[in-house]
């Protein structure tokens, strides 16, 4: 058989195994079975490997391994191919087990532990492959149990502080070396090493409680939509600038990091993450389409205004795991090459985002989880994914030098764990499922360091700071841990005093952004504690396709006392009002020559179904209906030439 032929692994036979390893590598296995034989033919070595690696030899070898080791056979006999995933088994145990050691620090020689008893390549002179034989796999199955489920647990409680270290490093300055020049930087090379001295710095952990936030950040953003104040590019479909910032500004809490401007081209700014989202799940969830360069509310939009917030909440996110509207990838901007040729190699959107949200359903409501150990049960429980088919076309600063495809640059934690943070923090938290703790991305995750074109980064990504994050009770209905939603907390409003004279007054607490965008679409201000009602606004309002009972609603919630009847009075009249005429479309105005033409047409019996007498010698005829109308002109005789 050609042993440099390369076996699929689930159907490498114990015999090819053996077959496919050299002499020399048969002798070192054979040195760790409890054997006295020293064959050197590779036949009888061969023979002599299987021999032990059946029945009660077996089961002793397997005794022999250590716990880790142990472990990794489970693990591998109760996959289809037999095949150790490194990987998910480190993102599951924390480490690997020993597949052997090097003979010394500087060459590739290894001894092979006793796992490599059990473990095999499927192509001669290839360290790459570790998989355990069919039969192999079959007979351990017999007495190695089954491993246990990946896990996910969480705390009740988190620390106040991120302790985060920092080490600086101190050159012989009398040491002279030649210059390398990085982007912005010039550094001198050193002959000798630096003086490290570690600091550790601790940082503060901000906290923000999504439930409720989100419930009234939906609110804001939808009024501000409904008056025209969102204005996003006609081909990105993407906030403007102005926008997000306009955005953040009414949110409740703002946005989770302060937007500060860019102080040089090289600085890395974090900038707007709930303002950058809710433009995009307003799109996403077709609640908001653009007119013009902004967008307005659709009537499925204008609906939810008067609809519980949470199931609104839930209708988002069911609509954002679908929606083609955008790669959250494409926020993660310092990997370039993610359009051309790189854009065909992504994978679905949809499919990474139903891992994120199934992964999710195992999370203990109330639990403070952290994001690492969610990354880990992420791939130990088989919710993994990838964002691209083919890493090469991706880069971190230069296409050649910096190229994802090199081994080590495109890992679970450089480019999927990336994209779970941008999903989680941008969006699940946007709308309120998770509570998220935080500190500022800076350092805050160095395990991209080692990456070429790196060096002048803060952060991978802005979402690098996210430390922990909670299902709350909002996120367990959203996601269908629980079939109802119980707010933890009662919500607290404003108190409202409604005066006959259609006035409302603030008499406790203090309005939200969103309360006042909603009375600026039915009253003036008057003061920072007064409003007025005004009936052009209301009028205008309905006719936008609001419903006047949500002014009624919002003033009773608000005023322990019964409304008066002139607030009652203004509702009711506006309503009928609003409604007086009603659009039936549009027509064309056609002036007939004399008056006893209009008659003749009016009253002919096919042609006075057609129009609508409008004066002396006018009609009215529905644009829909124009050629008809033209048809029943010619059978009288008559013409009318064309606009």
């Amino acid at each position: 058989m050609p042993w440099s032929k390369k076996v699929a692994p689930g159907f490498l036979t114990l015999d090819e195994a053996l077959n496919i390893l050299t002499v020399d590598d048969l002798k070192q296995r054979v040195a760790l079975v409890s054997s006295t034989e020293r064959p050197t033919r590779k036949a009888d070595l061969v023979i002599l490997m299987a021999q032990h690696l059946e029945g009660e030899r077996l089961h002793a070898l397997w005794e022999r391994l250590d716990d880790l080791q142990q472990k990794a056979v489970s693990e591998a006999i109760h996959t289809d191919d037999g095949v150790f995933k490194a990987d998910k088994f480190r993102a599951k145990y924390g480490q690997l087990p020993s597949f052997g050691t090097k003979k010394n620090p500087w060459g590739s020689s290894v001894t092979p532990s006793l796992l490599r008893l059990f473990f095999y390549s499927e192509q001669r002179y290839s360290s790459g492959g570790t998989v355990i034989p069919a039969e192999l796999r079959q007979r351990l199955s017999r007495f190695v149990p089954a491993p246990a489920a990946p896990s996910l647990s969480g705390t009740e409680d988190i620390p106040e502080y991120w302790e985060q270290e920092d080490k600086h490093y101190e050159y012989d300055t009398n040491d002279d070396g030649p210059l390398l020049i990085s982007r912005s930087k010039v550094y001198k090379l050193h002959s000798k090493p630096p003086k490290v001295t570690a600091t550790v710095q601790r940082i503060p952990i901000n906290r923000s409680a999504m439930e409720h936030t989100a419930q009234q950040d939906l609110q804001t953003v939808l009024r501000l939509i409904d008056k025209g104040k969102v204005a996003v590019s006609d081909k990105t479909l993407l906030p403007s600038a102005a926008t997000m910032t306009e955005i953040a500004s009414l949110l409740r809490g703002g946005d989770f990091y302060d937007l500060k401007p860019k102080q040089d081209r090289w600085e890395q700014v974090i900038g707007p993450i709930k303002g950058f989202a809710w433009p995009l799940l307003a799109q996403a969830a077709k609640l908001a389409e653009l007119h013009g360069k902004k967008l307005a509310l659709t009537k499925a939009g204008r609906q939810v205004l008067s609809a519980p917030p949470e199931d609104t909440l839930r209708l988002l996110w069911q609509r954002w795991l679908s929606t083609r509207v955008w790669d959250e990838l494409h926020r993660i901007d310092v990997i370039k090459g993610q359009q051309g040729k790189g854009k065909r190699g992504l994978t679905a959107v949809a499919n990474r985002r139903q891992a994120i949200d199934q992964a999710l359903r195992p999370c203990p409501p109330g639990m403070w989880v952290k994001f690492d150990d969610f990354s880990n049960f992420m791939q130990a429980a088989g919710f993994d994914f990838a964002v691209t088919h083919d890493p090469w076309n991706l880069y971190i600063t230069d296409a050649h030098y910096g190229n994802l495809g090199y081994e080590g640059y495109h890992d679970w934690h450089i480019l999927e764990a990336r994209y779970v943070l941008c999903v989680l923090f941008e969006y699940a938290a946007s709308l309120g499922l998770l509570d998220v703790a935080y500190i500022p991305p800076e350092k805050a995750r160095r395990d991209y360091t080692n990456l070429w074109g790196t060096d002048d980064l803060s952060f991978l990504s802005r979402y690098d700071g996210l430390l922990y994050f909670r299902v709350n009770a909002l996120g367990a209905y959203c996601l269908g841990i629980s079939p109802t939603y119980v707010s933890s907390t009662p919500q607290t409003r404003a108190t409202l005093t409604v005066l006959p004279g259609l006035q409302m007054t603030v008499s406790a607490g203090e309005l939200s952004p969103d309360e006042v965008l909603f009375l600026e679409t039915y009253a003036d201000q008057e003061t920072t504690m007064s409003w007025r009602l005004n009936r052009d606004k209301a009028l205008a309002a309905v006719e936008r396709g609001h419903q006047i009972a949500e002014l009624r609603t919002f003033l009773q919630e608000r005023d322990t006392q019964p409304l008066p009847e002139t607030v009652e009075g203004f509702i009711v009249n506006t309503a009928q009002r609003a409604r007086a005429c009603v659009n039936k479309g549009t027509a064309l105005l056609i002036e007939c020559s004399t008056a006893d033409i209009a008659d003749q047409i009016a009253n002919h019996a096919r042609a006075q179904k057609l129009c609508t007498r409008a004066g002396e010698r006018h009609l009215v005829v529905p644009v829909a209906l124009e050629e008809q109308f033209r048809q029943a002109l010619h059978s009288l005789g008559y013409g009318m030439p064309l606009g």
